[in-house]
């Protein structure tokens, strides 16, 4: 019966690596050329991500409220934003000035919906620093909710992650608050960001 149950064992295993190996096979079979141009032609097309990203482009006039610490009260500011889109609607971009614990700050946005992996990303840059922040995620079901994930080193070691969540209020309002977490500690609320298109 134990010799049995051995055989019957290394059949269903030699049975499973067949099967692997041929789908392995069928994976790495080349895609007919049309084909595969046309795919990257519906990739590249702009959709419903992007037509609410262009209702979005204007001027913008931004508060914000920045907490350093827990339980001490906000810093508060005021600046302004301008938003276009890129690349024949591809790619939200946003130039943003104001001013970050007490001091000038600018900084420059670019948004994006990637139709083959279905995310959100952003990348961010600005005046303290010399990297760029990448963020991805998902939106809500009717995407005017986009939460967006990502983690930036720290000095002397260890990573601070981020969320941060993104309503699309409508084309006239609009919010960003980022939360964030040092060496996995507890999340904190970070930053408040309220958009609201200039007249």
């Amino acid at each position: 019966m134990r010799i049995l149950s051995l055989v019957l064992i290394s059949l269903c295993m030699m049975l499973a690596a067949a099967g692997a190996t041929a789908r392995e096979k069928q994976a790495k079979k080349p895609m007919d050329p049309q084909a595969m141009m046309e795919l990257y032609t519906k990739l590249a097309t702009p959709g419903e991500p992007h037509k609410l990203f262009a209702t979005l482009a204007g001027s913008w006039t931004v508060k914000s409220r920045e907490w350093m610490e827990p339980g001490k009260p906000p810093a508060e500011s005021t600046g302004s934003a301008e938003m276009k889109m890129l690349l024949d609607g591809r790619f939200l971009y946003q130039e943003f000035n104001g001013s970050m614990m007490g001091k000038p700050f600018s900084g420059i946005g670019i948004d994006g919906y990637d139709n083959l992996r279905k995310k959100y990303i952003t990348a961010w840059m600005d005046n303290m620093g010399t990297g760029i922040f990448l963020m991805e995620g998902t939106a809500s079901a009717d995407g005017k909710t986009i939460t967006l994930r990502g983690k930036h080193e720290e000095p002397g070691g260890g990573y601070m992650t981020h969320r941060a969540v993104w309503k699309i209020v409508d084309s006239n309002h609009q919010t960003f608050d980022m939360y964030g977490a040092h060496h996995g500690g507890k999340e904190m609320k970070m930053l408040e960001l309220t958009y609201t298109r200039k007249e």
